[in-house]
């Protein structure tokens, strides 16, 4: 098995995500390669600071740097190597439009040798944030593919208007359990130098639009939470204007209310972030599906989710957290339940019990049923 896509040296979900994949197929047998790239994105781009992890590469992995995303002569060069490689699967990850015309002439060529199946992991068809191209691009991908692996049900919707439903399976987002065990509370608190009498609450990741840390903002303002010592950590790198929400900020007066940690938070460091807070809040204006809610589930720490894309199919609302609808007024009002109620303890234990349908196993035999 090959998997092109994102891996060390460069950093992210998707990297964690394709090095966990790589490791479980090859705990089924599998002989595995990732192929990465050369060229991700170029720099002007790209949003953040750097592409690229300080963290040590994963041990036992078969990492190649091998697709430039913007160069052509190179995805020819792939593609043919891809051919003459003659791999039972080669998985693809597909996230955004911009990668679809590299990965469609890859996958096109990869496939020529009658023998090599290609199957897509397909994060998004249509993206959060939309252009006038998408439709089109993704419609050049998906017609040179095998088929795909859906990670909520609604990208598997999307995928039936492009009348490519039938070689397209769901499975959902697998436990991210690769950030390390649980650290007590004391230990996380001391790492961040926070107090002890204060409970947290955290927004984590990458920080967009579409992820709706302005509605959480404008839920901080409320005044029954600025009566509870509660705080809101912010760990994430921006990725769009930063300035925007710290001007947000100063207009609702809940400067003491938050903890900005707006930098990228390196793997080794993970573990401290979920372990300090509560509980796990995702305003999303927009989603399919995501990792920190895995995450949230290895460490056992309850969320809440808006009723938007697919997170509500992950987080069961009053089981292991809170759906709300996408507005400051919904979200202060559960976030306000959750400590006046002391619900925690409840929805840890749901969750010890709710994260067992999230296994690596599972996505496995999924992208092995579609080959099929």
């Amino acid at each position: 098995m090959i998997l092109v896509g994102t891996a060390h040296p460069f950093r992210g979900g998707l990297a964690v995500y394709n090095e966990h994949l790589a490791k479980s197929f090859q705990e089924n047998g599998y002989e595995v390669e990732i192929w990465t790239f050369t060229v991700q994105y170029p720099n002007f781009l790209f949003p953040g600071k750097t592409q690229f992890s300080t963290e040590p590469a994963p041990q036992g992995l078969v990492i190649r740097r091998e697709l430039n995303s913007v160069n052509p002569f190179n995805w020819l060069k792939v593609g043919r190597r891809l051919r003459k490689a003659q791999a039972d699967i080669v998985v693809m990850r597909f996230w955004i439009p911009y990668m679809a015309p590299s990965h469609g002439v890859v996958s096109r060529l990869a496939r020529k040798n009658k023998k090599t199946r290609v199957v897509s992991i397909l994060d998004n068809i249509i993206p959060h944030e939309k252009g006038f191209a998408d439709r089109l691009l993704a419609s050049y991908f998906l017609k040179s593919i095998d088929g795909g692996v859906t990670m909520s049900k609604s990208v598997l919707e999307d995928a039936k208007s492009f009348d490519v439903e039938e070689k397209v399976l769901f499975c959902p987002h697998p436990l991210y359990d690769n950030f390390g065990e649980k650290v007590g509370r004391e230990e996380a608190l001391r790492f961040f130098h926070l107090e002890a009498d204060t409970r947290y609450m955290l927004f984590f990741g990458i920080i967009r639009d579409y992820k709706g840390l302005d509605l959480l903002l404008k839920a901080m303002s409320d005044e029954r939470l600025k009566q509870m010592k509660v705080k809101l950590i912010v760990a994430g790198e921006f990725y769009n204007n930063g300035e925007q929400y710290h001007e947000l900020e100063q207009q609702l007066g809940i400067s003491d209310q938050l903890v900005w940690r707006s930098q990228f938070v390196p793997d080794s460091e993970v573990r401290y972030y979920f372990n300090v807070a509560d509980i796990v809040v995702q305003p999303y204006k927009s989603a399919t599906q995501s990792g920190v809610t895995q995450i949230a589930y290895h460490f056992e720490k309850p969320m809440l989710v808006t009723d938007v894309g697919g997170l509500k199919e992950i987080v069961p609302n009053g089981v292991v957290g809170y759906v709300t609808q996408p507005n400051p007024t919904a979200i202060a009002d559960a976030l306000v339940d959750f400590y006046e109620n002391s619900r925690a303890s409840e929805f840890e234990k749901n969750m010890a019990a709710e994260k067992k349908k999230y296994s690596w196993k599972r996505m496995v035999e999924t992208i092995e049923a579609v080959v099929k």
